[in-house]
């Protein structure tokens, strides 16, 4: 017979690698209960530890990655400093690092771990396809944070923390109907996007149906191919485009707080006035919303909740193994000045 390898024997107890190799070099961040369980696997199999792999490991750092799809987005950005301070609780070092829409960051995440010697990662933002099937290979802990997935498939099979975007986009629009609302246009991301934009547009077609009002494509306006979908410049594009093809709407669901800051922009030059002549929402609560003119009405998403749930389920990793452990938070809807009651 084969000799067994610590993978065999982290698949065995049912936990990571990474908590193996601590039971077996005596160290601290694992639960007496698992390490007697993991013992009894390694006396049983007679499994002797690589020598070359517990020099490894006594060089590994002690630190935690927060790898960032989207760094100019300023709903991440909110959430970097949160990050830092839960991490360095719990006494590990932190690490940001970026990666393009362009990049594979799962190859980047690969690279980084053998560079800096990582203890666990968590990813953030972009959109990634059974996530599990690579990451999991990599051999060591890792959450994902309000990463997107198609309709397709889900996380079940990967720690996962964010929200239901078809959820809180129907409840977006459902909002608006109930303040007298049937003409709502939807300034919306890629058109190919099968993830986020997908689902809040999904929530947007629910909306509509279940209050009895058809669904219009003339009043759903996707962003161009070479303009970045949560952005002011898709907004205000966007808002141009609707007017260009006479769409007539009342309301407006914006799928980002940042698409609004555009569309007021847009709405403002043709004279449309916010929110006598047209209401509008938006998604994501960043603190910008606030301070716009209107004060933006929007669904704010819980970003220290988040943020403190990922650390929690990278933790538990560390100590129990992989847990495919999913945590879906809620928005909630702050009502500011930006949305008027239609009076019929």
């Amino acid at each position: 017979m084969a000799q067994l390898t610590i993978k065999d024997i982290a698949k065995i107890c049912n936990v990571g690698v990474s908590t193996v190799s601590r039971a077996i070099n005596n160290e601290p961040g694992i639960s007496d209960k698992t390490k007697e369980r993991i013992m009894q696997v390694v006396e049983e199999f007679h499994y002797v530890p690589n020598n070359s792999a517990r020099n490894l490991k006594m060089v590994e750092s002690n630190t935690i990655a927060l790898i960032i799809t989207g760094i100019d987005n300023i709903f991440f950005q909110s959430m970097f400093g949160a990050f830092e301070v839960e991490l360095r609780k719990k006494g590990y070092d932190f690490l940001l690092h970026a990666v393009s829409w362009k990049q594979d960051v799962v190859t980047v995440a690969t690279e980084l771990m053998k560079e800096k010697r990582l203890k666990g990662m968590i990813l953030l933002g972009g959109q990634m396809e059974r996530p599990e099937e690579r990451l999991d290979a990599l051999g060591i802990p890792y959450v994902l944070c309000t990463v997107a997935h198609s309709n397709e498939y889900s996380m079940a099979n990967c720690p996962w923390v964010g929200i239901d975007d078809e959820l809180e986009g129907y409840h977006a629009v459902s909002y608006l109907i109930e303040k007298g609302h049937r003409d709502i246009a939807l300034i919306a991301g890629q058109k190919l996007d099968n993830a986020v934009s997908a689902q809040r547009l999904a929530g947007y077609k629910r909306a509509l149906a279940e209050h009895g009002i058809p669904y219009r494509e003339e009043l759903v306006q996707f962003a161009d191919p070479d303009v970045t979908d949560f952005s002011p410049e898709n907004g205000y594009i966007g808002v141009k485009h609707l007017l260009e093809k006479k769409a007539e709407f009342t309301a407006m669901f914006c799928m980002s707080d940042l698409i609004t800051v555009g569309a007021y922009k847009a709405l403002d030059e043709a004279g449309i006035s916010v929110p006598k002549d047209c209401s509008v929402i938006g998604f994501d609560g960043i603190e910008l919303s606030k301070y716009m003119c209107p004060g933006l009405t929007t669904m704010h998403q819980p970003r220290e909740d988040m943020v403190k749930s990922s650390v929690k389920l990278l933790m538990k990793e560390l100590e129990q193994g992989k847990k495919a452990e999913q945590k879906i938070y809620q928005a909630t809807l702050i009502e500011r000045d930006s949305v008027a009651t239609r009076e019929e």
